[in-house]
């Protein structure tokens, strides 16, 4: 298959596909994307994709309420797809990088 004609089929795809592309095609190119890091005095120091001020348990909040890619992206317009096709959120945030069960975190939390 050349270029031209991959670039039909994949301008074809949904967005959720299109996603998975990106996903498959950056696993196969390594860790070139670390993904999340914490910094002291960014967002109190919790989880945050890397390089934003985007706290990991926002985007595993709107996952649990159902938010597609498009819909993240539209909230988050700093964020690629290939941010989210990275996955990250989805695939563990560690519980200790979401907010503590309390009641300033009770919509969080659903209480």
């Amino acid at each position: 298959m050349t270029l031209d004609e991959l670039r039909t089929h994949l301008l074809a795809l949904t967005p959720a596909e299109k996603a998975e592309v990106v996903h498959l095609l950056l696993q196969s190119l390594g860790n070139i994307w670390p993904g999340i890091e914490k910094t002291p005095g960014v967002v109190g120091g919790d989880a945050c994709i890397v390089g934003t001020r985007i706290p990991m348990w926002d985007l595993v909040q709107y996952r649990r309420l159902g938010a597609s890619d498009a819909k993240i992206l539209e909230a988050y317009p700093q964020l690629t797809a290939t941010h989210l096709a990275q996955r990250v959120f989805e695939k563990g945030c560690p519980r200790s990088d979401l907010p503590p069960r309390d009641s300033k975190n009770a919509d969080f939390w659903g209480h």
